[in-house]
């Protein structure tokens, strides 16, 4: 069922490929990731990277999947460790499947405004301060967020949810479910 699913999925995005506008954005940015946490600490988001690029297909309408080297950095403090204070460090692989809407102008357009939002996948590649067996290597989430074109160069501002647990066990949770602020800008080449 997953092979016929996914072999689904490439001819559609095949398909958009040959048929709609194809536009190419290598990106850099940054985010800012607090993860919920126990009664007994806060934590507090800091500021991380992300380096990538996604391929965006159509022109009013649009889907961008991406693929981004993500590290997330979170500020911890907890009455029950030894460490009052911590950061708490992810790095891994996202992959976001945007669907989008040009507002204001299209693709092709040397100014555009837009609307988007999809689902993510992060998948855990190293960890610091966190024993990474205590966690889920593979997490789910939904964003939504807004960008501007100008001429080349594209801006995007964007949140995420997650919508699985950080940590396996739940019974004895410091970190929970994980929200991002992600920013991000680039170039765009349009290929057709």
């Amino acid at each position: 069922m997953k092979k016929i699913i996914f072999l689904l999925s490439a001819t559609f995005l095949l398909t958009l490929a040959v048929r709609a506008q194809t536009t190419i954005k290598p990106t850099i940015g940054l985010n800012v990731t607090d993860f919920s946490s126990n009664k007994d600490g806060d934590a507090k988001g800091k500021v991380g990277y992300q380096i990538g690029g996604s391929v965006a297909f159509g022109k009013k309408f649009y889907i961008e999947p991406g693929i981004f080297y993500v590290g997330k950095s979170t500020k911890f403090s907890d009455v029950n460790t030894s460490i009052a204070t911590y950061d708490a460090n992810i790095k891994g692989i996202r992959i976001p499947v945007a669907v989008g809407i040009n507002l204001l102008g299209d693709a092709a357009s040397d100014l555009s405004l837009r609307l988007f939002g999809g689902p993510s996948a992060f998948f855990v590649t190293s960890t610091d301060n966190i024993n990474k067996d205590q966690i889920n290597t593979t997490h789910w989430g939904l964003f939504a967020g807004a960008g501007i074109d100008f001429w080349k160069v594209f801006l995007d501002l964007s949140y995420e949810w997650s919508l699985t647990n950080i940590q396996k066990d739940i019974s004895q949770i410091e970190y929970g479910k994980s929200r991002s602020l992600y920013v991000n800008a680039g170039f765009r080449f349009n290929l057709k």
